[in-house]
């Protein structure tokens, strides 16, 4: 498949626009948190695990948005989930952690803000938003709207980060005062969060047949791919192109089934470990509580 993507070209392939852009936020994160982090109410720099998750967000960013990723997820559903699960799920919570607990102040408590960030964060609400925004996304009708331009592709995309870095904020929130779930709440919030992702997975898993237009034989594919790809290159590679099988084996049913089997995958293991760093934290916190048996005197 790598022989076959090369066609594509450099900028294609790896998006140097984007890399750039990666770069600016990491600049930007340095300075901020840095050397200029007084003149934005900051005390303390980030720790080094901070700033490494946070690094670490952003490499991962490139990876699904600016890597071959990119462009595989413009030609296998497969692909796409896999960007999917990494930037919805992973992303934000390395996002969440590496941002120093000042700056999240000093950005969701200006007075426009911070009534809107206190009702989107209410665990019912931030738990359904996400959820029917994803699955909405994923309705044929509404995905392939979204393949259409690069506006649409955009907000959409941009939209659906900004929901996951909500749903997640509840259950680790980097504001210690709003960080106000108790434990068993917060797995019963995950549980909710696995239930209810379930159905879009569902629907796309035993589809009988081709559910996306993005992804099949007509113009759709080439517009999907002019997405990330140059006009020029496509244009002039287009009489070339007979369709997505021309990059894998797997015919469009089975690359949709096997793209819903692994968003399901991913999504369970990345909710099971932060349910399980949750269960860990609320039961050592609780063993420290207990009181020590008293010794008896000899």
């Amino acid at each position: 498949m790598w022989l076959e993507l090369q066609i594509f070209g450099f900028r294609a392939l790896w998006s140097p626009y984007y890399f750039l852009f990666i770069v600016g936020l990491a600049i930007l994160y340095y300075l901020i948190t840095g050397p200029y982090r007084h003149k934005f109410g900051g005390d303390a720099r980030p720790t080094v695990k901070q700033q490494s998750l946070f690094y670490l967000s952003l490499v991962l960013l490139y990876i699904v948005k600016g890597s071959p990723i990119d462009l595989l997820s413009h030609i296998t559903l497969t692909a796409h989930m896999i960007q999917m699960a990494i930037y919805l799920l992973v992303v934000p919570i390395f996002m969440l952690k590496g941002i120093p607990e000042w700056l999240w102040k000093k950005a969701v408590y200006t007075p426009v803000i911070k009534p809107i960030f206190k009702f989107l964060t209410k665990p019912l609400i931030s738990l359904l938003l996400f959820n029917v925004l994803f699955s909405f996304y994923h309705m044929p009708v509404v995905f392939n709207f979204a393949k259409e331009s690069q506006i649409m592709h955009t907000s959409t995309s941009l939209i659906l980060f900004i929901s996951a870095f909500i749903v997640w904020f509840p259950l680790l929130s980097p504001i210690k005062e709003l960080d106000k779930l108790h434990p068993l709440m917060k797995m019963a919030y995950i549980i909710g969060n696995s239930v209810l992702i379930t159905p879009a997975c569902v629907l796309i898993i035993f589809a009988p047949e081709p559910l996306f237009a993005a992804y099949t034989q007509d113009g759709s594919w080439l517009q999907a791919l002019a997405l990330c790809v140059p006009g020029d290159v496509l244009q002039g590679l287009t009489p070339a192109l007979s369709g997505p099988e021309m990059f894998t084996s797997m015919d469009t049913v089975e690359d949709q089934q096997l793209g819903g089997i692994i968003m399901k995958i991913m999504q369970e293991i990345t909710y099971g470990i932060v349910l399980a760093i949750i269960f860990f934290k609320w039961f050592s916190k609780g063993s420290q509580t207990i009181d020590p048996l008293p010794t008896t005197a000899e």
